[in-house]
């Protein structure tokens, strides 16, 4: 890290402690969405985290992201999502983007004036996105959309999302005949439901729906059709990265919390991390807590560098994940019957845990990629 980042990472730790760590329970439980915290994330630069700095943004390296979402995440893992879908979305425009539409939408991704995410997810259509229905209809000056997205994060409060359409419904194979636009929520653009959650509560989770909603023709990113489906999964390995953060804040929190707890908590008149079988879940916790970690630095040096990293960001996001879920669990019977309180943090840690094993592809897409990268590079 340069001594910027180092800085910028120290920041964030003071601010998690200060801000973060104290309201995350409360609104968790309410379910409230926390705008006064997005707010300072504006301010902190959050936005443009991993906007080049030509842009406006800090232009952390995927590296140093890691360690923040991970800092972040320890002490509440929602929080994470609202920068993660806005900075993919960020990361669409700058990779594929006209320069025109670089120069108009990023400085206003990196300030927060403009923030949203992805629209991808469909009632029916998830890990396969080939089989969307959203379509675009082009016109004279542009598009004419017309569908339904679900499970939109920053779907109520986001403001512009990168929209995954059909342009050619009848392309053979289907990804050929799909686009990308950049849409400003507007007339005929609306917010159907914010969706209840088992986990992952404040933050707005939604529907967005598009009833002949127009865009102009300058909004398709890159500026040819035919590029969305390739635009979309382009931009996963840097979410897959941040989920694998964000499972390993959530294991790391899940250790800390249960050998606290194990050293204060006594039974037959000692504390329970003298008991080996207390000991063996905290070296098996702590061991995924290190793993994840050089898993993820790993994925993220080859980011870094421009190596194609789909096969250890999968690695990373498989295994921080389940990581989380396995600690999460874990911390569950370290506390027994307190766990089931809402006194203690674990039980958040549980319910937030198994999205990270969903989003940004799931687990058992992960298990074919790596598979089939694995077959790819050892070949008889």
């Amino acid at each position: 890290m340069t001594d910027d980042d180092a800085e910028i990472l120290d920041a964030i730790e003071r601010w998690v402690d200060r801000e973060v760590r104290p309201i995350a329970r409360q609104f968790d439980h309410a379910d409230e969405y926390p705008a006064a915290l997005v707010e300072q994330m504006k301010e902190l630069g959050l936005f443009g985290a991993t906007i080049a700095k030509d842009y406006g943004g800090l232009g952390l390296s995927a590296s140093t992201y890691a360690r923040l979402v991970t800092a972040i995440a320890t002490a509440w893992m929602a929080p994470t999502g609202i920068f993660n879908s806005h900075l993919i979305m960020a990361a669409c425009v700058e990779r594929f983007g006209t320069e025109q539409q670089k120069q108009h939408f990023l400085p206003r991704f990196a300030t927060g004036e403009l923030r949203g995410g992805l629209g991808l997810t469909e009632p029916n259509a998830g890990t396969d996105l080939q089989a969307i229905r959203t379509r675009a209809a082009r016109g004279a000056s542009g598009y004419r959309i017309n569908g339904t997205k679900t499970w939109i994060t920053n779907g109520v409060y986001g403001t512009c999302f990168a929209v995954l359409v059909k342009t050619d419904p009848e392309a053979k194979p289907a990804h050929r005949g799909m686009s990308m636009l950049l849409c400003e929520k507007g007339p005929e653009f609306s917010v159907g439901r914010k969706l209840k959650k088992l986990g992952y509560k404040s933050i707005d989770s939604a529907e967005l729906i598009f009833d002949d909603f127009e865009v102009d023709a300058s909004r398709l990113i890159g500026g040819e059709e035919g590029k969305g489906f390739h635009q979309a999964v382009g931009g996963l390995a840097l979410g897959r990265i941040n989920v694998a953060a964000r499972g390993l804040g959530i294991a790391r929190a899940a250790l800390n919390d249960s050998l606290k707890y194990a050293q204060q908590r006594e039974t037959f008149g000692k504390p329970i991390a003298r008991h080996q079988a207390i000991q063996l879940k905290l070296a098996d916790m702590a061991t995924r807590v290190e793993a994840s970690r050089l898993l993820i630095e790993q994925a993220a040096t080859r980011y870094d560098t421009g190596e194609r990293c789909d096969l250890e960001a999968g690695m990373a996001k498989l295994f921080a994940s389940e990581a989380a879920v396995e600690n999460s669990l874990e911390a569950l019977r370290i506390f027994g019957g307190y766990s089931y309180s809402t006194d203690f943090d674990v039980e958040r840690y549980y319910r937030d845990a198994p999205l990270m094993c969903i989003g940004e592809g799931t687990n058992e897409m992960q298990r074919i990629i790596i598979a089939r990268q694995l077959l790819e590079k050892h070949p008889l």
